[in-house]
């Protein structure tokens, strides 16, 4: 079965960011011809083993009696070894092959011995307003959680924490509870982002309603790019987690069921604050026409009346251009002065009505 699953400001420079902010972006990347790094967790309530699988171990490996397993694979790059955890862990070659297709949208597989869950990770860039993903796949067992990550990010380093300390929690309940903090690292992961797309947005408000520029147009556009990018992820996302906290499978323990619908709630926390943040966007775009607009009206005005100053000084001297023997001041030394004084005092009576009438000013 398949399921489609404050009004202060904080002025923060996009340009400027501080070295904790800039790690929690970059992520290392695993290149091709680096190893996989194979991470495996032996545990119960009396203790945690922490050791790396290599390659040659994968296929004769076997679980300790009464002991959960935690195995957490970096890097998707090889292919084999990939295929190898599977056949050791009898996934379906499908499976398999969506592990190594990066371009799965979140979604929830259910077959007779175990569960497979698709999610995203994002990173996003203040510095440039990009936003980019990667793939997490989780296989959720009686026993034993897999997961699977691009690349290494620390992203489950608290919860490898709470593996080593003794009587946690983690250790105490089932696997379940275990890919229920998988899943619950990569949503509160996802508020970070939504914290700083705010911030953009406050900070790009205030440039749009001083002095509208393309560079504003443009990084409009491109958060709105990123909100339409969460909102794709994440709507699947919640539909899988609410398939869990229904726990048709039986294989989400009932004491863990309140875990998952607190997860459930903070997807739909997030989805609703995406959408405020996808409506300021669209605000923010109306102000822009908005002030473009008026900009565009202003300037026309001051043209228009720049024109219409010089229309009567147009028309006074096309009149007294016209080639007749009897002209008015034809004859009289100081005529051509006497037409330049009318020009300059219609020009004056018109300045003054237009201060009147408030036509002068920059304000609408």
């Amino acid at each position: 079965m398949k399921t489609g699953s404050s009004h202060a400001r904080r002025r923060r420079s996009r340009r400027h960011k501080s070295p904790a902010m800039a790690s929690d972006v970059i992520a290392t990347a695993h290149p091709k011809d680096s190893a996989v790094l194979v991470t495996l967790f032996e545990y119960n309530e009396e203790g945690c083993t922490e050791k790396t699988l290599s390659a040659d171990k994968i296929s004769s490996y076997k679980t300790p009696p009464k002991t959960k397993l935690w195995l957490n694979v970096h890097g998707l790059h090889d292919a084999d070894l990939i295929k190898k955890i599977g056949e050791r862990f009898k996934l379906h070659p499908l499976i398999v092959e969506d592990i190594l297709n990066k371009e799965q949208r979140p979604k929830l597989d259910t077959f007779d011995d175990y569960l497979f869950l698709e999610a995203n990770y994002f990173y996003y860039d203040q510095s440039t307003l990009d936003i980019s993903s990667e793939q997490v796949s989780v296989v959720l067992a009686k026993n034993h959680i897999l997961t699977f990550q691009e690349r290494t990010t620390g992203t489950f380093e608290s919860i490898r924490e709470r593996l080593r300390k003794q009587y946690s929690q983690v250790r105490k309940l089932g696997v379940d509870y275990l890919a229920y903090a998988v899943v619950d690292a990569i949503v509160d992961k996802y508020f970070g982002i939504l914290d700083n797309l705010a911030d953009d947005c406050e900070t790009l408000e205030d440039a749009v309603m001083v002095h509208p520029t393309n560079k504003e147009l443009q990084d409009l556009h491109q958060l709105k790019r990123v909100s339409i990018e969460l909102r794709r992820s994440v709507w699947p996302l919640r539909e899988v987690i609410n398939h869990l906290t229904r726990n048709e499978t039986n294989f989400i323990a009932a004491q863990t069921v309140p875990y998952m619908r607190d997860v459930y709630d903070h997807t739909v926390h997030f989805i609703e604050s995406l959408e405020v943040q996808r409506d300021m966007l669209g605000g923010m775009m109306d102000i822009y026409l908005s002030t473009v607009s008026n900009r565009v009206n202003l300037e026309v005005r001051a043209l228009t009346v720049v024109a219409m100053l010089f229309m009567p000084a147009t028309l006074i001297a096309g009149i007294f251009g016209m080639n007749f023997v009897h002209m008015p001041w034809i004859d009289d030394y100081d005529g051509f002065w006497y037409a330049v004084a009318i020009m300059a005092g219609i020009a004056l009576i018109m300045l003054l009505i237009f201060w009147r009438r408030q036509w002068l000013s920059s304000k609408t």
